[in-house]
């Protein structure tokens, strides 16, 4: 067994590498540029919607006020007639870059402290590099990508999306895994 203490500098820069590669994939590349598509007739739909004055948060449509209700003939035309969709509305104005990538390193310090976690307790001190990149690289895995598939299964997003932010998460395993078999203590 290894202590958590031990692996923060691990924690710390696999952190901070993984922000720097992804900050590159979604700045510097076009590999998430047809993540989402434009709506046809866009002004009139953000219009229309602009009109119900829509407060920010995740909606469905149509939504069922009961599980009874699903089964009803009301409803079951509505999902119909469409349109059904799940959609996130959010603030109006400019986008804060600087509170989602706060978030993001926390998120990543999170991951790696998880993963630093399960491989402290998997493994001791002085271990070698490969038994230390295998078993973070299939934990931080777990916890960069795994869950996203859900997205795909049950609310129907587009599974290219799915597999280019998995695959993000593969390359984001793979670093982590790299630093913490680099910086594995002795």
């Amino acid at each position: 067994m290894t202590e958590l203490t031990s692996l923060l500098l691990p924690i710390l820069l696999s952190a901070v590498f993984v922000f720097i590669a992804s900050s590159i994939i979604h700045m510097a590349t076009p590999w998430h540029a047809g993540d989402y598509r434009r709506v046809p007739n866009e002004d009139a739909v953000a219009a229309s919607l602009r009109a119900h004055a829509v407060p920010p948060g995740d909606y469905m449509m149509p939504r069922p006020a009961s599980m009874k209700e699903m089964s009803s003939p009301e409803f079951i035309e509505k999902r119909r007639q469409g349109p059904v969709m799940l959609f996130t509305m959010m603030p109006n104005g400019e986008m804060s870059m600087g509170s989602s990538l706060g978030q993001w390193f926390v998120y990543l310090l999170a991951v790696g402290l998880f993963t630093a976690y399960v491989a402290g307790l998997a493994l001791g001190r002085g271990a070698e590099y490969m038994p230390v990149f295998r078993v973070v690289g299939a934990t931080a895995f777990m916890g960069y990508a795994l869950a996203l598939a859900q997205f795909s299964i049950w609310y129907k997003r587009n599974w290219g999306t799915t597999l280019r932010s998995m695959a993000d998460g593969l390359l984001y395993a793979l670093i982590t895994a790299g630093t913490f078999g680099w910086l594995w203590p002795s």
